[in-house]
């Protein structure tokens, strides 16, 4: 990681101050990187380390720091990881050129190199992803999601980039084409499971989690907890629910209704015992792969996606 630290940064490298500025400010308030991690446990559990497992996570990264950028754009989010986002310092003309930029950068580093596979990759993850943000406005409309919708939209909008994590790894580090599929299903598996950890969150004590609770409601966003509950209302219930997420989504003790009917109905119990089966199906996944110190990693940063407590 260490390594890749300093080949990541070396890889947003510009003549423009301005912009040298910006991404210097982009790796300072870097995250958990859990998305590089993906892709060299998923190398090292797979075959051999090489240049090309660095450009993967480099192109993974440049990718989702892109998307996020655009990300906080989109949604108007003047905060990102307890710092101001880039739109919140350089308003949003200055954000999206970036996002574009970074962008750019990941393409680049794969075409010089002629990595086309990890760019066909990638590129697929991001146009799912894109598809799954769209689906999931498309819904949120009018809250008619189901279950099997859910499933739809966090499998494209959240799983595909960790399941190209995972596929990424495993390609550059010369692994044969089915086990580059499994790890690509490993991963889209961990992603799911990851997505539902953070719906999760929406509903705990936010002192513990450092972020308000309820958001998702306040957006019109039907996690898997909400959409339980829901399927085990009374049509008057369901009905009033729906409208107090569609119409009193601002007002924070209607928040707090909507939170505590979700909690009564059972619905986070569900939504965790989802979460851990599709958990310890994807670890289930790995039992094909040598024993290795990797996939042992592996398996603990897969625990650590559904024990996360932020």
């Amino acid at each position: 990681m260490e390594e890749f630290e300093s080949k990541f940064k070396n890889s947003m490298n510009t003549s423009v101050p301005l912009l040298d500025k910006i991404t210097r400010y982009i790796v300072k308030r870097k995250g958990k990187q859990i998305r590089p991690l993906f892709v060299f446990l998923s190398a090292g559990a797979s075959g051999e380390f090489n240049d090309s497992v660095y450009r993967a996570a480099s192109l993974i990264e440049l990718l989702h720091t892109a998307t996020l950028v655009h990300d906080d754009v989109v949604d108007d989010s003047l905060e990102r990881r307890g710092f101001f986002s880039i739109n919140a310092l350089w308003k949003n003309k200055i954000a999206v050129l970036v996002g574009d930029f970074l962008l750019s950068k990941g393409l680049l580093l794969s075409v010089e190199n002629k990595d086309f596979e990890l760019l066909r990759i990638t590129s697929d993850a991001v146009r799912l992803m894109s598809e799954g943000e769209l689906l999931q406005i498309e819904k949120a409309r009018r809250l008619d999601i189901t279950e099997e919708v859910y499933f739809e939209i966090i499998t494209r909008k959240t799983a595909s980039l960790i399941a190209s994590c995972c596929a990424c790894g495993a390609y550059a580090s010369g692994a044969a084409p089915e086990t580059v599929e499994r790890m690509r299903a490993f991963g889209e598996k961990v992603g799911v499971a990851f997505q539902i950890k953070d719906d999760l969150f929406d509903y705990e004590n936010s002192s513990l989690i450092g972020k308000p609770t309820g958001i998702d409601i306040k957006e019109q966003k039907m996690t898997l907890p909400l959409i339980y509950a829901l399927s085990k209302a009374s049509a008057s219930e369901k009905r009033r629910v729906i409208s107090t997420v569609k119409n009193n989504n601002n007002d924070p003790k209607k928040v707090a209704e909507v939170i505590d009917f979700v909690k009564k109905s059972g619905g986070l119990e569900y939504a965790e015992q989802r979460m851990q089966d599709i958990k310890n199906s994807a670890i289930a996944m790995l039992d094909a792969l040598p024993e290795s110190v990797y996939r042992k990693s592996l398996v603990d940063l897969v625990n650590f996606t559904t024990e996360r407590k932020y």
